[in-house]
């Protein structure tokens, strides 16, 4: 995971609905738009949620099934090891990252142990389930950690939980997130991003789950290093997920924007630069004459004014020029030299 430029993750999750090719295609498609990762979510549905529990209201009204528990609705959206291992190869294939967020202790074991990913995706919903960061302690790899839901304490504690075994510290990346799909503007809070690198000191990102890309974009230009987004073949599909994501146009034209972010950065040094070098001349003003002066005229306010003339003396040594005698003949609009 270099670091060196932003990043990009696109988040298939489990806009497949359960269907390998449709996973398939959302990986080609993720490599095709220039993402740096694919990400899917593996999960054994019976080990992650209550035979009982009930959709949330995001789930209910996003063109869901007509699934009445959340159990019943995430095994509509399973994908098993066996797929996911035909996916992972897939990735190697088009040398694109391959991750997924582990929702339960078999499945991570599955992308720790059988595909030995490099890359841990901790889901938002994990940051407080204490055995599973601390198995993640047990394994020195590259961990993103996702914040939704949680306050600054919450992230201090997982934290420490994972850095008090094998993994290193600095092999943690924390992405700012809000867990409501879609996540209205006004609860976006892009301002955590500068508290999380001032605390923290670790690289920072965004999980981004508004509609459109704008705040995405806006997150590179205040530093974040990572960008995950969600992304579908079709938002008019039945899933939870799908409206709030972007289509793979908009995919493409997120990435794109986001590398002529990079582009502009450039050096914190103030300076003259090789494109606008050219004009300077044309641009800036210089000492000429105000009317016709002779020699051993001197310069003052009535015969000397400020123009553009393409090169010269500069007016910021205006007043050192006043009062001294011409050295030469000058007609109007003459550069003074």
């Amino acid at each position: 995971m270099d670091l060196k430029k932003t990043y990009i993750i696109a988040e298939a999750g489990v806009n497949h609905n359960g269907s390998y090719a449709k996973a398939k295609k959302l990986l080609i498609a993720a490599k095709d738009s220039g993402a740096d990762a694919i990400k899917f979510q593996t999960f054994i549905p019976d080990e992650v949620v209550t035979k009982k529990l009930s959709l949330a209201s995001y789930q209910k009204t996003s063109n869901t099934t007509k699934q009445k528990t959340m159990l019943s609705m995430i095994k509509k959206l399973h994908l098993n090891f066996h797929q996911q291992k035909k996916l992972y190869k897939l990735a190697n294939k088009k040398k694109i990252d391959f991750i997924s967020s582990a929702f339960d202790q078999k499945s991570l074991d599955f992308l720790c142990n059988d595909l030995k990913l490099n890359i841990i995706k901790i889901p938002s919903g994990e940051i407080t389930n204490y055995p599973y960061l601390k198995e993640i302690s047990k394994r020195n790899r590259k961990v993103i950690l996702s914040t939704g839901l949680s306050n600054l304490n919450e992230i201090k504690q997982a934290l420490n939980v994972l850095s008090s075994n094998k993994l290193q510290r600095r092999n943690i990346s924390i992405l700012h997130c809000n867990t409501a799909y879609p996540t209205p503007l006004e609860d976006v809070n892009l301002k955590v991003l500068r508290k999380l690198k001032k605390i923290f000191n670790l690289p920072i990102g965004y999980s981004d789950h508004t509609l459109g890309i704008e705040v995405s974009l806006a997150a590179v230009s205040i530093g974040a290093k990572i960008i995950e987004k969600h992304f579908t073949l079709n938002k008019n599909f039945k899933g939870p997920d799908h409206k709030a994501s972007l289509d793979v146009n908009e995919l493409k034209v997120m990435i794109k924007s986001i590398r002529n972010i990079e582009k502009s950065f450039g050096s914190d040094e103030k300076k003259l630069t090789k494109s606008e070098s050219k004009n300077i001349r044309y641009v800036r003003k210089f000492i000429v004459a105000k009317k016709t002066i002779k020699k051993g005229d001197r310069f003052s306010t009535n015969n000397l004014t400020i123009k553009r003339s393409g090169g010269g003396i500069s007016p910021m040594l205006w007043k050192k020029l006043l009062g001294k005698k011409s050295k030469f003949n000058f007609k109007k609009d003459e550069k003074i030299k």
